[in-house]
């Protein structure tokens, strides 16, 4: 591995930290301001219909991409992506700065999607979503719902190939679903038109797709230097960015801002952070799950993310509840079912 590579993982994880620290801040001022958007955040139903919501949302965007209609989908997002960025800064500043600052998200997104403006953009909203849904699934739902989309994700990838299609449709599109790393400083996203990229399931080649539905894993651009004619790849093992689904960082931060929120273990009084030993391992399982991940990725092969964010997520949080002291079912969410 690459000190450029290594640099690059340490991005990645970064960008991964400031999703889950940005949602446990936003977890007390959520609740507070009543943005609670369920009633019961114990009904583990409310997993189910947030599942049903990706599979139609998948579906909406296929059919999109299929009749031409990719700026629509780009608005979409946009606007989503605003949407979200009030949501943050409505919480912590007041509502007419936060209505400015949530316009300028998007404005930018529109006039100047650079790469950094993309990673800007997926951090507010990675976070802002993560915070809404861990104070909307309580640890029973949050698990099922973590449970489901890792397989989900799995078949999506190895088995039917779905995402892949998105992932053609959304590249061009340069829009907050996915989370840029540059390996190099003068990587440019507007100049990168990805005609470089090998599909894995071809040749096992480098892959270079991103998870348009925001759930798809890390994979590598090998031309992304080739941006002018004639010019041509100058990096040594010829990657220059990779790029990880902006739902690889939010879906485990769900279980860390749920866990946070709903587990019975005590708080460790981490100023401004509600921050409790099961939150705490859950996000460390996610940063060896996104290392093993990376590492996957690096060796020049795509992979479905969220079974090891996921599976590193649960595996942390059951962990720190144990080490808080916290009964097994209780920790699970199925005292009460058994």
């Amino acid at each position: 591995m690459t000190p450029r590579e290594l640099r690059g993982m340490a991005v990645a994880g970064l960008l991964f930290l400031l999703v889950q620290l940005g949602a446990l801040v936003l977890v007390p001022e959520f609740v507070e301001q009543g943005y609670q958007p369920v009633e019961n955040p114990q009904d583990p139903t409310n997993s189910l219909a947030y599942i049903a919501a990706i599979l139609v949302a998948t579906g909406l965007m296929l059919a999109a991409f299929r009749f031409d209609l990719d700026q629509l989908v780009r608005y979409v997002i946009v606007g989503s992506a605003g949407l979200l960025a009030w949501y943050v800064f409505a919480a912590l500043v007041s509502p007419l700065l936060a209505i400015g600052l949530s316009a300028a998200v998007s404005i930018a997104l529109l006039v100047h999607p650079e790469w950094y403006v993309i990673d800007t953009a997926g951090v507010l909203m990675g976070a802002g979503a993560a915070g809404l849904f861990g104070i909307s699934f309580g640890i029973l739902p949050a698990l099922l719902l973590l449970s489901v989309l890792a397989v989900y994700d799995a078949i999506s990838v190895y088995g039917t190939e779905h995402m892949l299609s998105l992932a053609e449709g959304v590249m061009d599109l340069r829009i907050p679903v996915i989370l840029v790393i540059p390996l190099s400083l003068s990587y440019s996203l507007l100049a990168d038109d990805f005609s470089g990229a090998a599909d894995v399931h071809d040749d096992g080649d480098t892959v270079d797709e991103t998870d348009a539905d925001a759930e798809v894993d890390a994979d590598i651009d090998r031309d992304a230097d080739a941006t002018d004619a004639g010019d041509t790849a100058t990096d040594d093992d010829g990657r220059d960015a990779f790029f990880i689904g902006l739902g690889d960082a939010v879906i485990p931060a769900v279980l860390v801002a749920s866990a946070a929120t709903f587990s019975p273990a005590p708080s460790l009084n981490v100023p401004v952070l509600g921050l409790n030993l099961p939150a705490l391992f859950a996000m460390g399982g996610v940063f060896l799950g996104l290392f093993v991940l990376l590492r996957w990725v690096l060796r020049g092969r795509a992979h479905a993310g969220l079974p090891l964010l996921n599976g590193g997520a649960i595996g942390g949080y059951v962990l720190g509840s144990i080490a808080a002291g916290v009964p097994l079912l209780e920790a699970l969410g199925i005292a009460g079912l058994v």
